[in-house]
């Protein structure tokens, strides 16, 4: 699912992918916390996704 998320980036220093989203410690280990629940951050990374749907 993060694969697609607009937080999901790469980061150079890290020479890896990482999430992005405004969140503090409390949040992310809730967010951790839950095995089945989709992520309240998640934001689709499609960009075009507003066009396709005004034409």
């Amino acid at each position: 699912m993060c694969e697609n998320c607009a937080y999901y980036a790469y980061d150079e220093e890290y020479e890896e992918y990482v999430c992005e989203a405004d969140m503090d410690e409390d949040d992310y280990a809730r967010l951790m916390g839950r095995s089945h629940e989709a992520c309240p951050y998640y934001r689709d990374g499609d960009e075009y996704k507003v066009v396709r749907h005004q034409m």
